[in-house]
């Protein structure tokens, strides 16, 4: 079973408190995306896709995607995905954030950007005023609301690991207040020691992850920008084991010639021997996760009635048609054909 990713709705508390003090009409904008305000007192917990609609529509309200977040300014509908386009491509995850950095710089609206700092084993992502600010980013600091930073750093730590298509473990998260009554709901986010009252807002994890490639694609991009802000919200991935990690640097691009066992062990900092006994260790091999990916990237193309049977198998990478018909059967049990007159392709297509 698929277990229903929440949130405390100490979230949708303080995002309508946020609404309230814009003046935005709170009853009316909890009609629009069908929560009923009742849930939201008796409840601890809220579905994070359904707080995910109601966030995505007060950022279009409000015409600010930094809504509730660090920003100084108001950020243009559109900025965080041309944001998105301009880093997809960067070749390591270290790359990306500084490009993201620099972004910020030259998007209209923002005047806080986020900011790298590689030191040793560790590195750590903070936030900074950008070159054209008008304010002190002191006093600014100062009288923004302990959520808006603590969304802004969970939001950053998400969108790293979505990018690496694992959750980033952290070592640590500092923050500029004293410590909060709502303590719990940061040890939920951050999963690390926490540390209040400190010189900047932070969080702190191996400087390894940032040598790490990106994993996600233009493709898997299109379908993050159509729920966002829900997987920023929600760590989805929160899978720790080796597995995950091995799946991420596979990738999903399937159309190129994958990675094999000694660069995936490579860029993990392990021997090929020590990758798969680790793996053996969980259950599976190298070969077999490979098998797993490539499976799941061709009932998802399968899944798209837009693309022909052939474009299916281009996608995967299989010269010529007839080869993907034979693995799509050894995966399946169904050729592509019998997969799209079969009741699972019927159903998924009554979900779209």
């Amino acid at each position: 079973m698929n277990r229903t990713v929440t949130v405390p709705t100490g979230y949708v508390k303080n995002l309508l408190q946020q609404a309230r003090i814009q003046g935005f009409d709170v009853d009316e904008l909890l009609q629009m995306v069908g929560i009923d305000a009742a849930e939201i007192e008796n409840q601890t917990e809220f579905s994070a896709e359904r707080f995910g609609a109601l966030y995505q529509r007060l950022m279009y309200i409000a015409q600010d995607e930094y809504f509730g977040m660090l920003s100084g300014g108001k950020v243009p509908n559109g900025t965080f995905r041309m944001m998105c386009h301009a880093i997809i491509h960067c070749p390591t995850l270290e790359r990306a954030i500084y490009r993201a950095s620099a972004f910020h710089e030259i998007c209209r609206g923002a005047q806080i950007k986020p900011v790298l700092v590689r030191k040793g084993r560790y590195a750590k992502i903070t936030f900074a005023a950008t070159d054209c600010a008008d304010f002190d980013f002191a006093e600014f600091l100062a009288n923004e609301p302990p959520e808006r930073i603590r969304t802004s750093l969970s939001m950053w730590h998400h969108f790293i690991s979505w990018l690496l298509g694992a959750r980033v473990q952290l070592k640590a998260a500092y923050f500029t207040f004293p410590e909060p009554d709502d303590i719990e709901i940061y040890h939920q986010l951050f999963q690390s020691e926490l540390k209040f009252e400190q010189h900047e807002n932070a969080f702190v994890f191996p400087a390894r992850y940032l040598d790490l490639p990106l994993v996600q694609t233009t493709e898997t991009l299109r379908n993050f920008l159509k729920t966002a802000p829900y997987q920023l919200i929600a760590m989805v991935n929160d899978d720790p084991s080796l597995k995950s990690r091995v799946v991420a640097l596979i990738g999903k691009d399937f159309s190129r010639e994958l990675p094999g066992a000694e660069e995936v062990a490579g860029a993990l900092n392990l021997s090929v021997s020590t990758l798969r006994r680790r793996l053996l260790d969980e259950g599976t091999s190298f070969q077999a996760i490979k098998d797993e990916c490539r499976k799941a990237a061709a009932l998802h193309y399968m899944s798209s009635p837009q693309l022909s049977i052939n474009d299916v198998a281009e996608l995967m990478g299989f010269d010529e048609p007839s080869a993907f018909f034979r693995s799509f059967k050894r995966w399946t049990g169904m050729t592509p054909g019998e997969y799209r007159k079969s009741e699972a392709f019927q159903r998924h297509l009554m979900h779209e």
